[in-house]
């Protein structure tokens, strides 16, 4: 069973490599409210559609004191293709290990198309600004989400 995050519980740090193999580590962002996200695989529609909508909203979530990071298991040279493709501005994280998407209960059991199957659950996460969990959104839509979590936010 995946163990699941709840608002309160101390967010799981890391340290992961962006797209063009710096380290980002959570910590880094101490002292600021970060939307942390887990999709399945850069490129595909869903995805797509998920990365563009945060960065077309990006500066209004920078404004209310936001930043975003993504992360999925694609390897490095897959996210600096998918960055550069779709003009992305955040951070996107590998783990190709899935050692973090795991500690914060993003890959697991998962029914898609009626059948359960073992994959990246696509989940957003705010940390506040001393690495605890305010929200946790498990098997989100790519559609929409940003324009529902910015109302939930009052953005």
């Amino acid at each position: 069973m995946t163990t699941r995050l709840a608002p309160g519980d101390t967010a799981p740090d890391f340290t992961l490599p962006d797209a063009d193999g710096k380290p980002v580590s959570l910590s880094d962002y101490r002292g600021r409210r970060v939307i942390v996200y887990f999709y399945p695989a850069a490129g595909t529609p869903g995805c797509t559609k998920q990365a563009c909508d945060f960065r077309d909203n990006l500066a209004e979530l920078n404004d209310a004191g936001l930043d975003v990071i993504g992360i999925s298991p694609d390897k490095q040279a897959k996210l600096a293709k998918f960055r550069d493709s779709e003009g992305l501005t955040f951070p996107l994280l590998s783990d190709p290990d899935k050692d973090v998407l795991t500690a914060w209960g993003a890959f697991g059991e998962k029914t898609m198309y009626g059948r359960t199957v073992t994959g990246v659950i696509r989940s957003t996460f705010l940390v506040d600004p001393e690495g605890k969990i305010e929200r946790a959104l498990y098997n989100v839509r790519a559609t929409g989400h940003v324009a529902k979590l910015r109302k939930d936010l009052g953005i």
